[in-house]
């Protein structure tokens, strides 16, 4: 990818920091997804009281893309912080694995994990979920997943 793209993804994540509601953990999470069509959905986490209704930035992102009608993704950035302050890489949870393996080939899919324009990782989905279950599983590759 792009040395600009990238730090187009990552300033974008960036700003996603600012609208996340985090009055719990006060972790701040940011999330710039890249559809295929180049078109960059964002997402920032919001908790809740209960915990458990709480969703992660990189889903919010994907929720919002899906919601709208894209199903074909080539990149996520990811950023995050105590208070909104980046400090080192965060990395998406299981659960987000889980949802881009929905949407995502493995092969293909990268996650940009960034602690500043300058200072980033990328990696692949498959690198962070080595031997994940998906549409392929069920012998129903989808449409979603850009194949």
């Amino acid at each position: 990818m792009e040395q600009g793209t990238i730090r187009t993804l990552i300033e974008t994540a960036i700003r996603q920091l600012e609208f996340a509601y985090t009055p719990y953990s006060h972790f701040k999470v940011g999330a710039a997804l890249l559809a295929e069509d180049g078109t960059v959905y964002t997402g920032c986490n919001i908790e809740n009281a209960a915990y458990t209704p709480c969703n992660c930035a990189e889903r919010t992102a994907f929720f919002k893309a899906v919601s709208e009608g894209a199903r074909r993704f080539r990149a996520i950035c990811i950023v995050g912080g105590m208070e909104g302050k980046l400090a080192g890489y965060t990395a998406p949870c299981g659960v987000c694995r889980q949802v881009m393996m929905e949407f995502c080939d493995p092969e293909q899919f990268e996650i940009i994990l960034a602690a500043s324009p300058d200072d980033y990782q990328v990696y692949r989905l498959k690198a962070l979920l080595p031997l994940g279950f998906g549409p392929d599983n069920l012998g129903n590759p989808t449409e979603t997943r850009g194949r």
